[in-house]
């Protein structure tokens, strides 16, 4: 179900979105384009399928001169998402990131990972991994002349989508 409120959200939205702030249940919530999107947190197969990516990924990640990262946000203040991880060409921390070299996206139910396709193309990310625990699929999308194109693994990474996908111990 989604809700959209027009203008500015009435006193107790915003009372709500505090309490959000305040609790820490916002980490995964993103704005688009000035719109604020509410992202619950991930289940357990989503967390143990970020877990491995993390262990598998990371090594290739540093011998590729990368910086990998958890969830952090891609755009600017009034527009940003927050991909489940990321690969970085800069050590540098931001609050908010411009670019990454990888965004990994772990699909969850009703979740909008394939709509940010084009502002991660916007935003010159050169690699996008999904990763969909229950479907146990991988795949990895690499920057074409209009948009990201399927291919066979990461270039950057040196592996292919097949072989990870084979690397992973895919929750029940």
């Amino acid at each position: 179900m989604a809700t959209v409120v027009f203008a500015d959200p009435p006193p107790v939205v915003e009372d709500w979105l505090e309490q959000r702030r305040a609790l820490g249940q916002d980490r995964f919530d993103e704005v688009w384009e000035g719109v604020y999107h509410v992202v619950p947190g991930p289940d357990g197969a989503h967390g143990r399928v970020d877990h491995q990516l993390h262990l598998l990924l990371g090594p290739r990640a540093r011998a590729a001169g990368l910086y990998g990262s958890g969830q952090l946000n891609i755009g600017v203040a009034d527009d940003y998402r927050v991909p489940d991880g990321a690969f970085l060409r800069s050590a540098r921390a931001a609050r908010y990131n411009p670019t990454a070299a990888i965004v990994v996206e772990i699909v969850s139910p009703d979740d909008e990972t394939r709509r940010k396709f084009d502002f991660y193309f916007r935003s010159d990310v050169e690699e996008l991994l999904i990763v969909d625990p229950r479907a146990r699929t991988v795949e990895w999308f690499a920057r074409g002349d209009e948009g990201f194109e399927p291919a066979a693994g990461s270039v950057l990474l040196g592996v292919s989508a097949e072989d990870l996908a084979a690397e992973l111990d895919w929750p029940d």
